[in-house]
Order: structure tokens, then C-alpha cells, then sequence
């Protein structure tokens, strides 16, 4: 790949040649931070796992509708490459992936494509359900 080219305190001088626009917000800006860059000069990562904008979304989903965890994009991309460490990972490795975002930031983006705003009818008779913790449905 291409290097970044960078001033003498190592910030970057211009965007990354091969940067291109992505669905995982808060991943990979337009150019290569020094402290990765060095990371990936000395070595010191095992594997570099890629992963797509789209499987993000599917387990930042997946999270939010199966374990009521609500994170980003990002969060279901590292849950994403988690899955797939876990597959080939030794019986009883204990693998740790930390999911710092909330969704609530993306309402407006990709993530949310094709959800309805207002709750349906099963969600309403969901949210009756639990006395005391209800929300308002008018």
C-alpha cells in the first residue's frame, strides 16, 4: 500500500490516496493515524481482519434486537470481527470486544434504513408489558 505522507510531528499532510467513502462511521478517517501506522511498521497486531459496512450494520442490529445492546455501526463491525475471531479461537480463549458508542447518534444514517419510526403494534403491546417502564405510544 501507499505510505501517508506526514510533517515532522507525524500528523498528516493530506488524506490518505487510498481513502474512499465507507458506512462505518468513526472507523478509518481519510488518513492513516501515526499510532497505527507504527503498529503496523513494528508488527505489533496478530491479524488485520477486514470487514464491510453492511455486516456492521447486521450485527449492530443483531446486537440491538437479541441482546438490547444499542451501538453504532462501528460497534456491530468490531462485534462482526469478534464472531469471527471467536470461530476459529481455542475452547476457552476469552476474547474482548469493547462496543464504546451508543446508537442514538446514527438515527438519521444507514443503520436505521427501513425501521419504522412509530412503534407497531406488537412494540406497543411489548412496552404495556412491563408496568412502570413503559413508553408513551401517543
Amino acid at each position: 500500500g501507499s505510505t501517508q505522507d506526514r510533517n515532522e510531528q507525524g500528523m498528516p499532510l493530506h488524506s490518505h490516496p487510498a481513502w474512499s467513502p465507507h458506512l462505518i462511521q468513526g472507523w478509518t478517517p481519510d488518513f492513516i493515524p501515526l499510532v497505527l501506522q507504527e503498529t503496523i511498521d513494528n508488527n505489533f497486531y496478530d491479524d488485520l481482519i477486514p470487514v464491510s459496512g453492511e455486516n456492521g450494520i447486521e450485527w449492530s442490529k443483531k446486537l440491538a434486537q437479541s441482546e438490547g445492546i444499542f451501538t453504532g455501526i462501528s460497534g456491530g463491525s468490531s462485534f462482526a470481527v469478534a464472531m469471527q475471531v471467536a470461530e476459529t479461537a481455542q475452547p476457552g480463549t476469552t476474547i474482548l470486544c469493547m462496543l464504546p458508542d451508543t446508537g442514538e447518534r446514527y438515527l438519521s444514517s444507514p443503520l436505521f434504513d427501513g425501521i419504522e419510526e412509530d412503534m407497531s403494534p406488537d412494540e406497543i403491546s411489548l412496552s404495556n408489558s412491563t408496568p412502570g417502564y413503559q413508553m408513551s405510544t401517543t
